[in-house]
Parts: structure tokens; C-alpha cells; sequence
């Protein structure tokens, strides 16, 4: 998100997709390669218009070593001290380009990793937490700098296993670090709750997540939940993307005793594996080779 709030971005890199239809597809016959569904989802909002792009591409188009991917057109590179994302995408509905590079410095690395399910399936890593971006866009034409977080997800099985939904939320704190909220409800066993304060050196220390509070339901009908501080109500200031089965939302918030602004996620499983939504997500993710 931008230092003045006005633009943001969301970029992620999927091998074995757990969105793609066509992978939901692919696994009814049986194990399936997840190289042969990756794609990247760039997200844009701001002033320069709203751009989506999450083509999928099959393994003929994916490179990948230590330090680079590539999907398609597309890469990332680490080169030590920068993630550089370039980024040579189409946009739908509307068919428009979204060209440019991201450019992402952390503060620190972090070694962090957690379960999000009880049998340890799915585990998610924040990478780094506390960093700064700087994005220079050809297409739509852009250029902006502010803070950025970095993390990864991986999962030995489809998540509509273990879960029914979940929300996440992170918040950049005033001394320079990251509040973050994993708040996870499986189909088996309690819910899970992940609730972590990350230092840009990469140090971290958990925390008592605040209690649930309600907010309002979105255009579809999604249920979703942010944990804030008593004293400070959450508020919706703005709702990116509002889909079926995700939600990503700005909100005001309270963490650790002090009033933030948090990027928020919710996510319904069954929503998403239902038969409407799949066959609704060729027309928002096609495939290429």
C-alpha cells in the first residue's frame, strides 16, 4: 500500500493453484502435477483504475531455481536484498495490459512458519514482513512507494479439506513492525488462532488475538470477522475486491493498544469449491499454455 493510501497492489505467485478450477478438475482423476497450474494474480487499485490479471499457464511455461521464477511472461528474481517482480500480464474482464516492475526490500527476513491446520497440511511463513515496495507501472501508468509484506503458503492437500473459511489480517504498527491475525476455522477440531507481532529484523513474539467482532456482510453474502481491540471498533474504509467466495478489504482497526489501518482477507471454502462459483472462474482465470 502507498505512503499516502491512495494506491495498492496485491501480487501472488501460485504453483499448483488452489483457486484454479481447472486443477479442481484435473484431481478428480486422481494425483495431478501442480506445476501444470501456476499463474500470477496481480491486483491494482488506485487512482491509475483497477486492473486484475490471474492467467493460468501449464509446467511448458514455468522456470524456477533458487532465486527466479518465471510464469509465462512474468518473473520474479532475488538477488539478495530485492525481490524485483516483472510483471507482462492481461487484464479481465476488459482485455488491457498490466506491465511493470515491483521492487520489494525487506527489513529483515523472517524464519517463522506455522500450521494453519491441525495435522500440519498447510503451513504459512511470512518471508518478510515489515518491507517496502516501490512500483513503476507501464500499464496502467503508475509509480508509487510505501510498505509492503512478503509471505508464502504451501499445503500437502486441497484446502477445502480441513477448512470452512478463514480471515487474516495485518497491520503495520507505529514502532515499525507488523501485527499479524490468522484466524482459522477447520471442519475438524477448534478453531486456530495465529496472532503474531513481527520486528523488521525478522524477530517475532506471539500475542493474545483481540476478540472477533462482526462486520458487515459484503455484496455476496460473505460472513466476515475482524479481531480488534475493544476500545477501538473496526471499521470498513474500503473494500478492494469482492468476489463469491474472497474478500480483501482496508480497515480501521485496533492492535496492541493502538488504532491501526489493516489490510483484511476473508476467505469461504465452501463458497469456493461450490459447482456455481467453479464453473463462474474460467471467466476471471483463463488458461494458456
Amino acid at each position: 500500500m502507498s505512503d499516502d493510501g491512495q494506491h495498492a497492489l496485491s501480487i501472488i505467485a501460485f504453483v499448483g493453484s488452489v483457486f484454479s478450477p481447472y486443477y479442481a478438475w484435473a484431481r478428480r482423476g486422481g494425483a495431478t502435477d501442480p506445476e501444470n497450474h501456476c499463474s500470477i494474480n496481480v491486483a491494482l487499485y488506485g487512482k491509475a483504475g483497477k486492473r486484475w490479471a490471474m492467467t493460468e499457464r501449464s509446467r511448458a511455461s514455468l522456470h524456477r531455481d533458487a532465486t527466479r521464477l518465471v510464469i509465462g511472461p512474468s518473473q520474479l528474481h532475488w538477488n539478495g536484498s530485492c525481490l524485483t517482480i516483472d510483471l507482462d500480464e492481461v487484464s479481465v474482464p476488459i482485455p488491457r495490459r498490466v506491465r511493470g516492475q515491483v521492487r520489494v526490500y525487506p527489513k529483515g527476513l523472517c524464519r517463522f512458519v506455522a500450521a494453519l491446520d491441525d495435522k500440519g497440511l498447510h503451513r504459512w511463513g511470512p518471508i518478510a514482513p515489515c518491507a517496502r515496495v516501490e512500483v513503476d507501472f507501464d500499464s496502467p501508468a503508475a509509480s508509487w512507494s510505501g510498505h509492503a509484506y512478503l509471505d508464502s503458503n504451501e499445503g500437502d492437500e486441497p484446502i477445502d479439506r480441513p477448512f470452512v473459511e478463514w480471515d487474516w489480517s495485518r497491520a503495520p504498527l507505529k514502532d515499525g513492525s507488523t501485527g499479524v491475525i490468522y484466524d482459522v476455522r477447520q471442519k475438524e477440531g477448534a478453531d486456530r488462532v495465529i496472532a503474531v507481532r513481527f520486528q523488521p529484523s525478522g524477530d517475532f513474539e506471539h500475542f493474545k488475538a483481540p476478540e472477533r467482532q462482526t462486520l458487515p456482510r459484503t455484496a455476496w453474502r460473505i460472513d466476515r470477522t475482524m479481531r480488534t481491540d475493544a476500545q477501538h471498533p473496526a471499521s470498513v474504509t474500503q473494500t478492494l475486491e469482492d468476489t463469491p467466495f474472497y474478500v480483501r478489504s482496508v480497515l480501521t482497526s485496533g492492535l496492541l493498544g493502538e488504532s491501526v489501518v489493516s489490510v483484511h482477507e476473508t476467505l469461504n471454502v465452501p463458497r469456493l469449491v461450490s459447482t456455481a462459483v467453479q464453473l463462474m472462474l474460467p471467466w476471471r482465470m483463463p488458461r494458456v499454455r
